[in-house]
């Protein structure tokens, strides 16, 4: 009978141990799901940590073309002010009109700009000139015909008109710096 006792012992003792068993198996199951978790978890940080430095390269080079960008726009405002300075001193042919051959008649009248714009330094030589040129031939009966003199005022109205053409060139050029900065 102890026999018998034994084995029923043994029995219960087998019955736990195996449910034991079962219970350590479901536990060594979630263990390993969960090793596999944060295998794949780790291997999407990595993926992450990888993105994560490919942008801050690109943030990278952002910032150095926005430096290169920024010393660009410097450098186009400064040469946007020289062209400014530039148009400011070019001689403004809105403020003489080109005057017609002289008339044996009568004299040439210059037609002076109003009162607020500046008279440059060339303008009142070129004023000067021309009236030196009245004076020569209203002296000189001969020198009505075409002359040196007309020839002088000639090169002076051309002079005008370059100057004019330079300083379109010059707005031209400066919408076009404008635009595209602006643009940008």
């Amino acid at each position: 009978m102890t026999g018998m006792i034994l084995d029923g012992v043994l029995m219960l003792l087998l019955v736990a141990a195996l449910g034991y068993g079962v219970r350590l198996e479901k536990k060594l199951s979630a263990l390993r799901a969960g090793q596999q978790a944060f295998a794949t978890a780790v291997t999407e940080l990595n993926a992450a940590a990888g993105r994560a430095e490919a942008a801050l390269g690109s943030l990278r080079a952002s910032g150095q073309e926005t430096d290169l960008l920024h010393d660009r726009i410097v450098k186009a405002r400064e040469v946007k002010a020289q062209l400014e300075a530039l148009i400011a001193r070019a001689p403004e042919a809105s403020r003489e009109t080109p005057r017609a051959a002289p008339q044996p008649a009568s004299k040439p009248v210059l037609v002076a700009a109003p009162a607020a714009a500046p008279v440059t330094a060339e303008d009142e030589r070129a004023r000067r000139m021309a009236a030196l040129a009245e004076r020569i031939q209203g002296l000189n009966p001969a020198a009505r015909a075409p002359t040196p003199v007309s020839a002088i005022l000639g090169a002076l109205t051309a002079g005008r008109a370059a100057n004019q053409a330079a300083k379109q060139s010059l707005n031209q050029t400066r919408r076009n710096l404008d635009e595209d900065l602006f643009a940008a």
